[in-house]
């Protein structure tokens, strides 16, 4: 068997991080009860998206992976419902402190953290106030067990525009990805709207690289600034499979087919033809 289903979450959240939690595990019991195997909440579902300010007291909030209030919940769901759950949450690491992601498998078992890599700074998403850049490098991981053979590789809301994150993680052999996310308006621009860019550039990312893409994002208004939700799952050929609105809280599901997958991605011939010799200057800092 070469299929697996996956899922992505999208509500709003509040102030109150065990609401945040309770409502986020219900969504991951819908989830569960439809077949999806791999299951994705939004970005920092812990709270409100604070980074549109910068607040020293804030820190506060941040929590090692092994006692934060989110993930051990998550954990003990992933396990009563045999799935994995890519949870995102705000790490404390000693003095540092960096935006997240544990991978929690169907054992319940934190299986590795991802640190996001490129962080944002600008008009309500100052993140580099809170967040040192990620020292994890990217990172992937094997899918359940119920669904052999795939490999799971996840990037954190502003690693998803970036088409090396997406390509870098394909090298390391994914088959499947994800990006939780937190995203909304412009406070600097009310006209400016990026939902349409947004989805764009990841479903590029699933065509140049023949890949499914699984995207969560939040909804709802926090303080001023609105979540355009419109969460997406596409196919290994940038086709949408399921998609939520912006307002609407729920879940979307997908069952995938590995077989088909590789079939399409090696007629496309893209990493046949790729000429690494070439692209030395894709990792120049100049």
């Amino acid at each position: 068997m070469t299929e697996i289903t996956v899922a992505a979450l999208q509500l709003g959240f509040s102030a109150d991080i065990d609401r945040n939690i309770a409502n986020v595990s219900r969504l991951v019991r819908e989830a569960a009860a439809r077949g999806a195997q791999v299951i994705l909440p939004p970005e920092l579902f812990e709270g409100e998206y604070f980074c549109r300010v910068e607040d020293e007291g804030l820190f506060a909030n941040a929590a090692p992976v092994g006692e934060h209030k989110a993930v051990l919940a998550m954990q003990a769901l992933a396990e009563a419902l045999k799935v994995t759950i890519p949870t995102s949450f705000f790490e404390a690491d000693g003095p540092h402190y960096y935006n997240s992601l544990a991978m929690i498998g169907p054992d319940g078992e934190v299986q590795g953290v991802y640190r996001k890599s490129h962080i944002p700074d600008g008009p309500g998403y100052e993140e580099k106030f809170y967040f040192r850049p990620g020292n994890t490098g990217f990172k992937v991981w094997p899918a359940p067990p119920t669904a052999p053979g795939w490999t799971l590789g996840v990037g954190v809301c502003w690693d998803q525009w970036y088409p090396e994150t997406a390509r870098a993680l394909m090298l390391m052999g994914a088959e499947l990805l994800f990006y939780p996310t937190a995203i909304g308006s412009e406070p600097h621009d009310t006209s400016l709207d990026t939902a349409r860019l947004w989805r764009r550039a990841m479903v590029g990312h699933a065509v140049s690289n023949v890949v499914p893409v699984v995207a969560a994002n939040r909804i709802g208004t926090e303080h001023g600034q609105h979540f355009y939700g419109t969460s997406f799952i596409t196919d290994e050929r940038g086709d949408i499979l399921a998609e939520l609105d912006r307002e609407e809280e729920g879940v979307i599901t997908a069952t995938l087919d590995l077989a088909r997958i590789r079939r399409h991605r090696a007629a496309f011939g893209f990493f046949r033809d790729r000429r690494p010799e070439l692209y030395g200057r894709l990792v120049a800092d100049v």
